[in-house]
């Protein structure tokens, strides 16, 4: 993974597993690789990992089964919300970029139907 360096780095990993689990690349009740493993997978510190784990915590992604591991939250219900709110995250940065160049939303839409065709 290449990092953005204008973005902490835990943010942008945990991004990265968030999407994994909305896209169904981690699947509800896998296991999440060991917080060294993590932190040898992305090239960063072990305190790094331990954060993007205690993160996902938060959000409710992801729990840590005592003396077991990490797993991926079961709650799919919650993961389909996870999904649904990182959608109209991106939209909205879309939109966003769209009105720096002048763009309404319904020419956005009509230039993102034309790709379409």
């Amino acid at each position: 993974m290449k990092f953005d360096p204008n973005r902490p780095i835990w943010l942008q990993v945990m991004t990265e597993l968030k999407t994994d689990m909305a896209t169904g690349k981690r699947l509800p009740g896998t296991r999440l690789p060991g917080g060294r493993d993590l932190a040898v997978q992305y090239g960063i510190n072990p305190n790094t990992a331990a954060r993007v784990y205690q993160e996902l915590e938060k959000e409710g992604l992801c729990e840590t089964r005592r003396g077991m591991g990490t797993y991926v939250t079961e709650n799919a219900e919650h993961i389909s919300t996870v999904r649904q709110e990182m959608a109209l995250q991106a939209v909205r940065d879309f939109l966003d970029s769209m009105a720096v160049l002048g763009i309404s939303p319904e020419e956005a839409a009509e230039m993102i139907r034309k790709q379409e065709e």
